[in-house]
């Protein structure tokens, strides 16, 4: 959370320095010339020290979901030590706990507090993974801000990772992983699932797997190197996300004709739902605002079309004709899409780009199809057919939780989305 002006409430007795009386209630600080504001008090940075692990500390106006359709602002609840630091023009909030702590909030975020023991633990365990993963890549990435753009006149390819923020380990939203305090910790199985496979982790090699996630894959998860690095990881391969792992289907799916008719389809699939009570455990009331993430669609006119392409590109096409395939991934996604229009055509990838150019935030994924149409008012519309939700790679939330729900433990889980990989207690 950063602003000019943050309000905090301290649950407790919090110490600034060693031989300050401790304080407690409503404040706030912000930022004056350079420094930051408390009580009168100017600091570079400032530090709130819970005097026992009971405490707690509410920040007020936090943003989620930011630049998604469902961001809004929050009230949150945090353990752990609370620091202010300055970052240009603003101050910066940071939560400083152990990465248990960390990770019983991580599941409850980025799930319900109240899903089954077996999705919490094999969440815990990937959530785990990423960040200890994360961690030990950290200064390692040639590309120093995890954005690589790749343009020649016809075509430019960008793809997009998290890049490592300068002064602290890992921010609270999507952009890593979704971190709300102990807002929605409200159940023991939380509790549990954390003990139960502390240590935990996925590997592959001498290395902690990347453990990427996405809420649908769709019916088929597609591959790490698809999405962002041109490198691929063995244990985030292609994937059937049903109890076969089989689909004739979905045999080869980055052949056109094949994709186009098994989009247009609803193959089986653990991700392939309509249980409210299952989709309750991964789908956060926010979340729930999105009911069609298996197949959906979205229309636009050629008009709405020109004008939100060349706006979220900053490249002026004119007036959009076609949208053509150009390649698609093991599932189905698009990693590249000419756009063709009357003052330009350009081939844009990988599969964040296409998804950030289509929309006023993300297109719900890049597994699409596109159909041209005439309205009643004889305008031309273009209607995109789509698959799942999210990249797609690594474990599909929504098919875990239907694994779960059909008997599968944890362990079972892990295996179906992370071929190759193994399930180690490092500590």
């Amino acid at each position: 959370m950063s602003d000019k002006k943050i309000r905090f409430r301290l649950n407790g007795l919090f110490k600034i320095g060693e031989n300050d009386k401790p304080i407690t209630g409503e404040h706030e600080i912000t930022l004056s010339s350079g420094k930051i504001l408390f009580e009168d008090c100017k600091f570079d940075s400032v530090r709130f020290v819970p005097q026992d692990n009971r405490c707690s500390f509410d920040l007020k106006d936090v943003t989620i979901g930011k630049k998604f359709h469902w961001e809004q602002k929050q009230e949150q609840r945090f353990l752990g030590e609370l620091r202010f630091i300055i970052e240009g023009e603003e101050a910066t909030a940071i939560n400083t706990l152990p990465i248990e702590t960390y990770l019983t909030s991580v599941i409850s975020s980025e799930m319900s507090a109240t899903s089954s023991l077996e999705l919490l633990k094999a969440h815990a365990v990937i959530s785990r993974s990423w960040l200890l993963s994360q961690l030990n890549q950290k200064g390692k990435c040639k590309c120093c801000d995890r954005v690589k753009t790749t343009e020649a006149e016809d075509e430019r390819i960008r793809w997009y990772d998290r890049e490592d923020h300068t002064n602290f380990d890992v921010c609270a939203d999507d952009h890593c992983q979704r971190y709300q305090g102990i807002t929605k910790v409200s159940t023991k199985a939380v509790i549990t699932a954390i003990n139960e496979t502390r240590g935990e982790t996925l590997t592959y090699g001498d290395e902690i797997c990347d453990a990427r996630f996405s809420k649908s894959c769709g019916g088929v998860a597609e591959t790490f190197e698809n999405c962002w690095e041109d490198t691929p990881h063995p244990y985030l391969t292609k994937v059937i996300d049903n109890a076969t792992e089989e689909d004739t289907d979905a045999n080869d799916l980055t052949v056109e004709a094949n994709a186009e008719k098994w989009i247009r389809s609803t193959p089986d699939a653990f991700c392939n739902t309509t249980d409210r009570e299952v989709l309750s455990q991964v789908l956060n009331d926010y979340d729930q605002k999105t009911p069609d993430f298996y197949r959906w669609t979205v229309e636009y006119t050629q008009s709405q079309l020109s004008e939100l392409i060349g706006r979220r590109t900053g490249i002026d096409f004119g007036t959009i004709t076609e949208l053509i395939p150009v390649e698609r991934g093991v599932s189905g996604r698009l990693v590249k899409l000419k756009i063709v229009g009357d003052k330009k055509s350009l081939t844009i990838g990988k599969e964040l780009e296409i998804r950030k150019s289509l929309s006023e935030s993300h297109l719900y994924s890049s597994a699409f199809v596109v159909d041209k149409l005439t309205n009643e008012k004889g305008e031309t519309i273009f209607k995109l057919t789509g698959a799942g939700w999210g990249h797609g790679v690594g474990l599909c939330q929504i098919g875990a939780a239907v694994m779960a729900s059909k008997g599968y433990n944890y362990r079972q889980i892990l295996q179906h989305y992370y071929k190759n990989a193994l399930l180690e207690k490092l500590y």
